[in-house]
């Protein structure tokens, strides 16, 4: 069951990824006065389709591959190869007989769209979900922060003070704890009453993709849900809403040190007090070979004094977090086509991405993820290769630039080369997570 609704959460946020994004593309090419011939949610693959309708000279559906859509716009050739509509002269009604600069609108309209879709999602969601933050001062003025075994490797002892992040001072935790973090960074402390910088170097990303942290902050660690899959939680007597209080008598103060403790015995077993109706109850609990016990915790719930997300804290933060997200996959890409990001951990499959939503259908992280993959989905498209939206405005700039238009043949073969390069990909992710899914 808590596959279904995963799954079921995916083609969620992609039939409204995918929507916002052709509509993009689509009300461009009308207010251009482009014919539209499809708007298809998903692909219909082998013309096989899920539901269609006409209206005017449009048809509008939804395919059965749900790898993305498409909107089949007269006068280019897109996914569809369709070069025979080329052969006669340029109609008014099509694409190639626009100005370039029209024709650019066009095409970064869906990405444009999915940008603003992202924004929109980061905003509601700190303004009606997370509603509030915790600041670095009510950090500081409790303890400092939990150094992490990792973070320990680094330099960060547990009640270091944070003061600085390359260069920056920031006033919420969420902006220490991100992705500045781990893409190599100097970060300055107060460590009583001395100022000491620590370089985190590049490689600590990988520190996070292992589901590692580098510094934590205190709080309280709640069982938000118990997994079905792995059921050691359960059988043990673990219930929902259970507070964990230590790991074989050692006082639990954040998630990271949860983690620790448990992986330091990994295929053993632990004894786990939690607090339950203001009651004390210890239960042994096994361990997988992963370090886990099966169930998932709680969005972290700090006691510390907090800030409350105005509308234009939200509108402010939102829209910065949005656009951090297009930054910091800029820098992934980067590293891994230099090498510093192995290949196998960076891409993900729709499998590998259902497994990010939530167990239990949960509006907060939902959104949460729909914004996330909005803005991701607006970076990748953005990427110069034939058969991507930026691949098609990388086209256009040539044009541009060389002064007269490039041949059908060039960009039919363009397109196949892309589609192939997209296909490999699919491939490889699909495979790979496969692969992580039977311990290889």
């Amino acid at each position: 069951m808590q596959v279904l609704i995963q799954v079921a959460q995916l083609i969620l946020a992609l039939t409204i990824l995918v929507f916002i994004h052709e509509l993009g593309h689509f009300l461009a090419a009308r207010a251009f006065g482009v014919k539209v011939e499809k708007f298809f949610i998903f692909f219909d693959a082998w013309g096989k389709k899920i539901w269609s309708f006409r209206r005017g000279e449009t048809e509008y559906g939804i395919g059965w591959l749900p790898l993305g859509g498409y909107v089949k716009i007269a006068g280019m050739i897109d996914e569809s190869l369709d070069k025979d509509a080329m052969k006669s002269e340029p109609q008014p009604w099509e694409l190639r007989s626009k100005k370039n600069w029209q024709k650019f609108i066009v095409m970064i309209a869906g990405i444009v769209m999915n940008v603003i879709l992202g924004i929109l999602l980061y905003i509601f969601i700190l303004h009606n979900y997370s509603t509030h933050y915790t600041s670095i001062d009510a950090i500081n003025n409790a303890g400092g922060v939990y150094a992490a075994e990792a973070g320990r490797q680094y330099g960060f002892e547990s009640g270091d003070k944070l003061v600085s992040i390359n260069g920056k001072s920031y006033e919420r935790i969420d902006d220490f704890l991100s992705a500045r973090l781990y893409f190599g960074s100097e970060v300055v402390v107060d460590r009583g009453g001395k100022q000491i910088t620590i370089e985190v170097p590049d490689s600590a990303f990988r520190d996070k993709m292992r589901g590692k942290s580098i510094i934590d902050i205190r709080s309280v660690v709640s069982v938000k849900g118990l997994s079905d899959s792995l059921d050691y939680a359960r059988k043990a007597g673990m219930q929902t809403g259970d507070k964990i209080v230590s790991i074989d008598s050692i006082p639990i103060t954040c998630f990271s040190q949860l983690t620790e403790l448990l992986s330091a015995h990994k295929e053993g077993q632990v004894w786990v007090t939690v607090e339950r109706k203001n009651e004390s109850v210890t239960m042994p609990v096994q361990v997988d070979k992963k370090g886990r016990i099966g169930f998932e915790p709680t969005a972290k719930y700090y006691s510390y004094d907090s800030t409350r997300y105005t509308l234009g804290k939200s509108m402010s933060y939102g829209t910065r977090d949005a656009f951090e997200v297009f930054y910091f996959q800029a820098i992934s890409i980067w590293r891994i086509m230099r090498g510093d990001i192995p290949a196998r951990d960076a891409v993900s499959s729709p499998i590998a991405i259902a497994q990010l939503f939530a167990p239990k259908w949960d509006w907060a992280s939902f959104w949460m993820l729909t914004a996330l993959l909005s803005m991701v989905l607006a970076f990748m498209n953005l990427l110069p290769i034939p058969a991507l939206d930026g691949g098609h405005i990388l086209f256009i700039g040539i044009e541009s630039i060389i002064g007269r238009k490039l041949s059908d043949t060039f960009m039919e073969r363009a397109q196949v080369v892309g589609m192939i390069m997209l296909l490999a990909l699919m491939v490889f992710a699909v495979g790979n997570d496969v692969l992580k899914m039977i311990g290889l």
